[in-house]
């Protein structure tokens, strides 16, 4: 593996099972601080097609076979054995012009998220390769006819083309959720900062965690790769708008109607609070919140604050506080530990801010940086990607364009003032769609209206104030659980957010049919579907003798006038329905005084429980609880418990077992149905 960057170093792809140099010359890649050449890329040679075909018949084979707890075992594995090279990715990282903290959310963010979905497949997703979508559909008053919900995994390949600025996270924030589905993926790293990529996808590889023909990677440009992709495969695309619409308009993609997701420019906006003024700690809280924002990474973050939208009577001050925090922050070489913020990742790049900051400033002033003369305080100034932090001011936005459509990505931010409330919403709005709003208040009112009137446009709203100003993940940090993305501008897509993610991998269909035939095709028990009653009780059964179905009908057991009163002196739950009985009467749902719902459930533990100890080792809860049927005194219990689901636990000697308990009453109505949750041992 080639640890060290220099002027003959050259990024390899890695394609059908081994690594590629492309056979041209290649882009030469420059260091953003020094401008010295550190790399050169080039994909002139690859069969793309090739590509895409070993990905769907070897490493999308391999991971189907897998069930959901096996994949989340590799990501846990892959994201441990990441974790133990960190420092090499750093130094690489120092090259694209990131600092230590802003590698730090590239590098081990990155890995978080690997881990993170490592954790969440194997707590919240059962060791299957099905997922069962939601409750059955009965179809028919006999029960024969029904309907579940399924998803499976997409039988294609996960393309993704990657932005320039997180390198790592950006790759491992999308193959986390495109894996645990069961989906094998081609990556393409944006060129400047491919060296990155290619180092950690290298580290991967040798890893040998993860079955061949499941990750490739293209270093340079995708050639015909989109010629050939097909309705089972995944196109998932971050960077500009204009790079996207192309791309959304492929004729293999409309064609085939690729699932495409697109991540793009976003106008966020950060809004101050009316209660906010300039004593109270939500004002120095906002202030210190943008100008992080505008400072970590240089501002190449696509969640960063562009637009700082605050009281027209407080514009004043937040120019002056922005000003003055601003000035504090030293740039230059990102290996210097006096550095706050790097260059941006190339010249390229620092002559596209600056056209945007003059595009800008046809309708704003700038009031504090100077974008064409960076002082640094080591670097090259000359060859190096430096820029100066600027904020513009806008007295009079609402009739201004640019300012809400024009994404200076760098570290640039435009002061906007409002008038009241719906004027913040509306100003905000005027970015046609954006990640990430954040507001500073400690008003409740002014939280709830503002929130009301941004949800439609953003992805996600983070609300800042005093109390959370110390647990606070900040305006600018995706987050595994959460969603990313935004709708309009920002691309109309949606990254993470948990399990979400996953299915986006993943294909939904109905099954209709008897319901014996869909308990066969989920492994979940479905009503209607035949039952095993025995001598045996399933509680005396361990996992590796449980069956789907396997069900117990107990005896049956009256509830007294005694038994109500009882268990409402002895808990304190004296409701009046459950003590007095003309009050009871006036209840429209009730005809006199009624047992308590979790009096039904405690008798009906103790009518299916076994007592001995066994291979059931814990009840850790119930799901779906639901009170159907009021029980009087005198009415007589009875249930059913029938195995539902099981689902073993990889690494573990026991499994969850899910039992469907259905209570009835003397008439056979159903007084209580719910799930009842137990961990059993495997032998």
């Amino acid at each position: 593996m080639n640890t060290s960057l220099s002027p003959s170093h050259r990024i390899g792809s890695y394609a059908c099972g081994e690594w590629v140099l492309g056979t041209g010359q290649g882009k030469v890649l420059l260091d953003a601080s020094t401008g010295a050449p550190v790399s050169s890329i080039d994909s002139t040679g690859l069969d793309f097609k090739d590509m895409l075909s070993h990905a769907r018949s070897s490493g999308g084979s391999q991971l189907r076979d897998m069930s959901f707890h096996q994949r989340a075992l590799l990501l846990k594995s892959l994201g441990q054995a990441l974790m133990a090279d960190k420092e090499l990715f750093y130094e690489f990282s120092t090259a694209t012009g990131a600092t230590r903290t802003d590698s730090w959310i590239d590098i081990e963010g990155g890995i978080s998220t690997l881990l993170s979905y490592g954790s969440k497949g194997r707590r919240e997703l059962p060791n299957t390769r099905m997922l069962v979508d939601g409750a059955p559909e009965p179809l028919s008053q006999d029960s024969t006819f029904s309907a579940q919900h399924i998803l499976m995994p997409l039988e294609g390949v996960a393309v993704h083309i990657n932005a320039f600025n997180f390198p790592c996270w950006g790759m491992l924030e999308k193959l986390a959720p495109t894996l645990l589905a069961g989906m094998p993926a081609i990556i393409k790293p944006a060129s400047q900062t491919a060296y990155l990529t290619e180092l950690m996808v290298r580290r991967i590889i040798a890893t040998g965690i993860l079955p061949e023909g499941s990750l490739q990677l293209i270093s340079g440009s995708v050639g015909d790769l989109l010629d050939h992709v097909t309705a089972q495969d995944v196109v998932t695309f971050t960077g500009s708008a204009a790079t996207g619409q192309m791309l959304r308009v492929h004729p293999a993609i409309i064609r085939n109607s690729t699932r495409f997701t697109m991540e793009a420019d976003s106008l966020n906006a950060a809004v101050l609070g009316l209660d906010a003024s300039p004593d109270t700690p939500e004002f120095d809280l906002f202030i210190r919140e943008v100008a992080r924002e505008m400072t970590t990474k240089t501002g190449q973050k696509c969640t960063a604050i562009r637009r700082v939208i605050v009281p027209r009577h407080y514009a004043d001050a937040v120019a002056s506080a922005l000003s003055t925090r601003l000035a504090k922050t030293t740039i230059g070489n990102p290996s210097e530990e006096n550095v706050r913020m790097g260059p941006l990742a190339s010249l390229d790049q620092r002559l596209e801010v600056q056209e945007r900051i003059s595009e800008l400033r046809a309708e704003a002033e700038i009031v504090y940086g100077d974008p064409d003369n960076p002082h640094v305080v080591s670097g090259d100034v000359e060859k190096g990607a430096f820029v100066n932090p600027v904020l513009l001011y806008c007295d009079q936005p609402k009739g201004c364009e640019a300012i809400h459509t024009v994404e200076a990505f760098g570290p640039v931010s435009t002061i906007i003032p409002y008038e009241s409330v719906d004027d913040a919403i509306a100003l905000a709005s005027l970015g046609g769609g954006s990640l990430v709003a954040s507001v500073f208040t400690d008003s409740g009112d002014f939280a709830r209206d503002v929130v009301a009137g941004l949800a439609p446009w953003h992805g996600r709203i983070m609300l800042g104030n005093r109390l959370s100003a110390k647990s606070s993940t900040g305006h600018g940090s995706p987050l595994p659980m959460l969603v990313h993305g935004g709708p309009g501008r920002a691309g109309g897509g949606e990254e993470l957010g948990g399990i979400r993610a996953v299915k986006h991998y993943m294909q939904r269909s109905a099954v209709q049919g008897t319901p014996e035939l869909l308990t066969s095709v989920t492994g979940r028990w479905i009503p209607g579907a035949p039952v095993a009653v025995s001598g045996e009780h399933p509680f005396r059964k361990s996992l590796a003798r449980l069956e789907i179905g396997d069900t117990v009908v107990t005896a049956a057991r009256k509830v007294t006038l005694e038994d109500i009163e009882h268990f409402a002196h002895f808990t304190g739950d004296t409701f009046y329905a459950h003590m007095d009985d003309a009050a009871a009467k006036q209840n429209p749902f009730f005809d006199g005084r009624v047992a308590h719902g979790y009096l039904i459930v405690s008798f009906a533990a103790g009518l299916f429980v076994d007592p001995a100890p066994g291979p059931v080792l814990a009840n850790y809860g119930v799901d779906n609880l639901r009170f159907l049927t009021p029980v009087y005194p005198e009415d007589t219990l009875q249930l059913s418990l029938t195995c539902k689901e099981i689902n073993p636990r990889e690494t573990d000697e026991h499994g969850e077992v899910r039992w469907d308990c259905t209570v009835t009453n003397q008439d056979a109505a159903v007084v209580a149905q719910y799930d009842v949750l137990t961990m059993v041992a495997k032998n």
